[in-house]
């Protein structure tokens, strides 16, 4: 049975919905992110990337770029709801759906085809849906593997749909630059840029030893990539590895008792999730990074898993307080991971801990209906 995969990737996803549920902003640069001296482009409609904006740009420079387009917070609530949205669609077409992200998808419709015509149709169809029950655009690309799929949504955005049948991939991937290519970041785009290499198609062709002295155990990767070889699955159920919130500061912070109430903050956010995904986690990190962009990391492995937001707090605020501070501290951030569900071994289940389960649960339930700012502590413990 011939394998096909499709990758539906949302168009400029937050920007779109804002520009769907604001007639006054249709037709005109919308930017989406953090609005902050040190915030980010988080999406820029197709208007606002004709100006040069793109996403991770710092805002300033955005402004800079477009000062006429308009620029909003997000309402990051309303993206999960209208992607669940997309997500009941997909499930209509494919009982295998991997989400990436609030905005893309891959599904396996091997032997769909049998059912729904082809996989250009299914592809079709779900665009179509969208369309009509959302509001919105989708771009979709067909092809025998997820690598191919994801290549081939980006092809002809916005709303469009790119299919590479088998037999096609090394005409479909010759003359891309290697920057394309899954792993291929700055450093190894260089290496391979020194020994000639431009495009994925000489990637393809080039000898798997002499890359591997340059790039390591990575190469073979690479050169499957480049002849566009995938055997990954999609996924249906993916619980995350970890599960993390930073927040880059508007000021450099030198009081520590001013980071201790961010990595507070923080440690809410995360408990929050960590509770909506049915998960507990034994090992806590903290991330920090100084005025100079020094980073570090620091992270601790407890006997039992947590999940209340106390306990992950008193966990980061344990690493805080080993931490020296000669300078002053621009991003702060907490991840915990070693995750398991809740029938895994946790001992945690004393009186006192159940108690203050119930009440995060409760505050948790709070949240859901009136949004993640309506409850909020008062002060650092």
């Amino acid at each position: 049975m011939q394998r096909w995969i499709i990758h539906i990737d949302m168009d400029a996803f937050f920007a779109a919905v804002e520009q769907r549920d604001n007639p006054s902003l249709r037709g005109r640069p919308v930017v989406v992110g953090g609005l902050g001296s040190r915030g980010v482009v988080a999406t820029a409609s197709y208007e606002a990337r004709r100006c040069g904006i793109h996403s991770a740009m710092p805002m300033r420079e955005a402004k800079r770029l477009c000062p006429q387009a308009f620029f909003l917070p997000g309402n990051f609530r309303k993206y999960r709801e209208v992607s669940a949205a997309v997500a009941r669609i997909l499930a209509d077409f494919s009982p295998l759906v991997e989400f990436l992200s609030l905005d893309e998808a891959f599904l396996d419709v091997s032997g769909m085809e049998l059912l729904k015509r082809t996989p250009a149709e299914i592809a079709r169809q779900i665009k179509e849906r969208i369309r009509n029950e959302l509001g919105l655009t989708a771009s979709a690309g067909v092809a025998p593997n997820k690598f191919l799929a994801k290549l081939a949504s980006d092809f002809e955005k916005p709303d469009g749909l790119v299919v590479v049948r088998p037999g096609e991939e090394a005409s479909f991937l010759r003359d891309m630059p290697i920057g394309h290519l899954w792993g291929v970041g700055e450093v190894s785009a260089g290496v391979l840029r020194r020994l000639g290499i431009m495009t994925i198609g000489q990637l393809a062709a080039y000898g798997e030893e002499v890359l591997e002295r340059h790039l390591g155990s990575a190469a073979r990767e690479l050169v499957r990539l480049a002849r566009g070889e995938d055997d990954r699955p999609v996924v249906a159920e993916h619980r995350p590895k970890s599960i993390g919130r930073e927040l880059t500061l508007e000021e450099d912070l030198s009081d520590r008792s001013a980071v201790r109430e961010y990595l507070l903050a923080l440690a809410e956010k995360v408990g929050y999730r960590l509770r909506r995904e049915g998960l507990w986690a034994r090992t806590v990190t903290v991330k920090l990074r100084f005025a100079s962009f020094r980073t570090i990391t620091r992270s601790l492995t407890l006997p039992e898993a947590i999940c209340c937001d106390e306990d992950i707090f008193a966990a980061a605020d344990k690493m805080w307080k080993k931490v020296a501070m000669p300078e002053g501290i621009r991003l702060v951030g907490i991840s915990v991971s070693n995750l398991q569900t809740a029938g895994g071994q946790i001992s945690l289940f004393g009186s006192e801990n159940l108690r203050r389960e119930a009440v995060a649960k409760a505050v948790d339930r709070l949240k859901e209906k009136y949004g993640e700012g309506i409850v909020f502590r008062g002060r650092v413990p």
